[in-house]
């Protein structure tokens, strides 16, 4: 698909705590390792949609496929992602934010090619339209073939306070009036934080502004320049672990037990994007959304004439708007001798059933799951997070 002879290699950072999405997700299996939209788990979706950039030359693409996570989680994420290679997984051996990941799999990548592509993704995000999505990600690429660290930003379908914006030199426009065709890079002047409501309504309207995806497009060499000058500490220790790869294997593994837990814990947009001149943003609209709570996943699934979401054999009397999630593990009988689940006169209910935990939450309070987590923990009950 790739117009280009440089190589694209694609990051997906795949670690995450598991707290959003409980009972379903737990600390050992965060989001991304879950089939939340039906299917395969997001991480794999992520993966394959993004293939056919990586291909070239015959390739199937997967040999340009990296995955960022941690030791707890490589079990589950290769069993998700088969295809992988164990020399691709980039295993941190403590969590140290986006920086340090991103620095260390675009030193990685640069010993081979410093003017390769790296394509920075999070591992748990949907996209309804796939070849939009990939149009938008080649602008992308073009944009960093020219020398510029490039974002994605997600034009704006109303003014949300949960994520971080991104202000561009000239208008994007908005979601409901996006072009058919992925525009051109633009100027990025800054980021910016999660806004209150009535910025966020100001930023909405000015068109200038877009929502900040977590999406980084770049040459692996001209990423090591930027942390070289805004983050020397990491770079510093980078050149570490670079140095023992020189060695050997055996070498450079001991380094990142050594180095990376002492890695400064910051966030590639933080420590790198807010500083880095001539930053560009090309404007998406394909769909996306980060899946962020179990609401979210209630819009994106599939519904009954009443708003229901629910698995087959679920009862629904005078019910509407709720979601019904059903994980407890399937035994061997007939799917008639399974527990029934019934709803009677609710409405905007999420319940969630696995074999050891039943939440039931207000849709328009599923953030708020996160609690639970906590005052599990706080009961000494590990066990169930």
């Amino acid at each position: 698909m790739s117009s280009t002879e440089t190589p694209v290699h694609v990051l997906i950072l795949a670690g995450g705590a598991g707290t959003r999405f409980w009972p379903a997700s737990r600390a050992a299996r965060p989001k991304q390792l879950l089939p939340l939209l039906g299917g395969e788990p997001l991480i794999t979706a992520t993966a394959r949609r993004v293939l056919p950039l990586c291909a070239r030359g015959g390739s199937d693409g997967w040999e340009r496929i990296w995955i960022a996570t941690g030791q707890h989680l490589v079990a589950p994420t290769r069993a998700a992602l088969p295809e992988v290679s164990e020399r691709r997984l980039l295993v941190e051996p403590a969590p140290r934010n986006t920086a340090p990941c991103i620095g260390w799999a675009a030193a990685t990548i640069a010993r081979d090619d410093p003017d390769a592509i790296v394509v920075v993704l999070p591992s748990d995000h949907h996209i309804a339209d796939v070849p939009q999505f990939l149009e938008v990600l080649q602008a992308a690429v073009a944009s960093a073939q020219g020398g510029a660290i490039t974002t994605i930003g997600i034009r704006p379908t109303h003014p949300e306070t949960g994520f971080g914006y991104i202000e561009a030199e000239e208008t994007a426009g908005a979601g409901s009036a996006a072009p058919a065709e992925p525009a051109e890079p633009l100027n990025v002047l800054r980021f910016v934080e999660k806004p209150s409501r009535e910025r966020a309504v100001e930023f909405v309207a000015s068109g200038r502004f877009l929502w900040n995806a977590g999406m980084f497009i770049f040459r692996a060499g001209d990423m090591r320049a930027a942390i070289r000058a805004h983050l020397p500490a990491l770079a510093e220790g980078l050149d570490e672990i670079d140095g023992a790869a020189a060695l050997g294997a055996a070498e450079e593994a001991e380094a990142v037990l050594r180095v990376f837990p002492r890695l400064p814990a910051v966030s590639i947009d933080h420590g790198v994007m807010e500083h880095v001149a001539g930053l560009a943003v090309v404007p998406g609209d394909f769909g996306w959304s980060d899946v962020g709570s179990w609401q979210s996943a209630w819009e994106l699934a599939d519904k009954d004439e009443r708003g229901n979401s629910a698995p087959a054999g679920s009862v629904l009397i005078d019910a509407q708007h709720n979601y019904l999630v059903d994980l407890r593990t399937r035994s061997g009988g007939a799917p008639d001798d399974r527990r029934v689940i019934a709803l009677v006169g609710v409405e905007g209910l999420v319940v969630v059933e696995t074999d050891d935990a039943l939440l039931v939450v207000p849709r328009d309070r599923a953030q708020e799951v996160k609690h639970v987590v906590d005052a599990l923990k706080a009961q000494g009950r590990g066990r169930h997070t």
